[in-house]
């Protein structure tokens, strides 16, 4: 009980202190922190084995009800090129519905706190195009980024990773 106890603790405290710079391997040791929770072994945790336990690892992908359809973007991928420190920039990625069934996206997850998306929120016929921004707060980064969002949408390989990069200037 005093295991889970502190483990739970741990990682209420490391949830706090995660940054955007969090990789992906900290959250694969994240998911194994949590399935050992729940034995019943004695062996002592170090900080080596102990990682905090973020939303992400635990939150399932949400699902969609509506028939599936096909998408082209106009880009998955885009580069700021040089920003100075402390700058807010946005960028708009078009998507169009290439399918027969209307384009649904239930929701756009960023891979960090630094960045915040807008998406068209209603369904998008056949042949039309919706729109999906992502905006990135540079504050508290150096050098070059590279930063991604989840798209989730009733299409076949959900979600749709978009990216971008960029280079912070002092």
């Amino acid at each position: 009980m005093k295991k889970t106890l502190s483990i739970i603790t741990l990682s209420i405290i490391g949830f706090g202190l995660v940054s955007c710079k969090k990789e992906n391997k900290e959250a694969q040791v994240a998911d194994a922190v949590a399935t050992d929770s729940t034995a019943t072994t004695t062996t002592p945790a170090d900080s080596s084995t102990v990682a905090p336990v973020s939303a992400e690892t635990t939150t399932p992908a949400p699902t969609s009800n509506q028939p599936l359809t096909t998408i082209a973007l106009s880009e998955s991928n885009f580069d700021f090129g040089k920003i100075k420190k402390g700058d807010k920039v946005e960028h708009v990625y078009e998507i169009t519905n290439t399918g027969t069934n209307p384009l649904v996206i239930s929701e756009v997850k960023p891979g960090c706190g630094c960045t915040a998306p807008d998406f068209t929120k209603e369904p998008i016929l056949p042949g039309k195009k919706g729109k999906i921004t992502l905006h990135f707060d540079s504050t508290n980064f150096d050098g070059a980024v590279n930063k991604y969002a989840d798209v989730f949408a009733n299409v076949e390989k959900a979600p749709i990773k978009l990216t971008f990069t960029a280079n912070i200037q002092p």
